[in-house]
């Protein structure tokens, strides 16, 4: 516990983040949202809720889909991080990135990156997923502007662009 008033203590975080390994120093209370914004600049990490309640924050941590903003950035020391930023490959968008802008899953926008990286998290698990499947995998991502169809059609796009 830290002392009232007493800046928390820096530590050296190394992960690898987006396919390349990255040391910085970060504060012992830092969130893992926080540190991609503001210290990596990967600013498709959206804040929402502050309280892994909307998925905007979703980023995989070892190939499963976390809440950024209820994670401490130094408990993924060591880990693989991966980002919206890091599906696209040399300019090219992934599987997913094409089907939501194919489909019309993206909406406003603001919730899509973290739906894109659930949906990643469920495609590596399960290539064929079942339309029940999709809907559990999205299940702690909310969407304010549609009521999800176009969001599962692009999820089943992408399943259907790999099979």
């Amino acid at each position: 516990m830290h002392a009232p008033g007493r800046p928390p203590k820096k530590r050296l975080l190394r992960l690898k983040l987006n396919g390349r390994w990255r040391e910085d120093a970060v504060s012992e209370r830092e969130l893992l949202v926080d540190y991609l914004r503001d210290v990596a600049h990967l600013t498709g990490v959206k804040t929402g809720c502050d309280g892994g309640e909307c998925g905007a924050c979703t980023v995989l941590v070892d190939g499963e889909a976390v809440p950024s903003c209820i994670t401490l950035a130094v408990r993924c020391e060591g880990c693989d991080v991966e980002t919206i930023e890091g599906l696209a490959t040399q300019g090219r968008l992934n599987r997913l990135q094409r089907a939501f802008h194919e489909k019309l899953g993206t909406q406003c926008g603001f919730c899509t990156p973290g739906m894109i990286m659930a949906a990643e998290a469920l495609l590596r698990r399960n290539p064929t997923p079942s339309d029940g499947e999709i809907r559990a995998a999205l299940s702690g991502n909310l969407c304010r502007c549609t009521g999800y169809v176009k969001i599962i059609e692009s999820v089943k796009a992408a399943a259907e662009a790999t099979s």
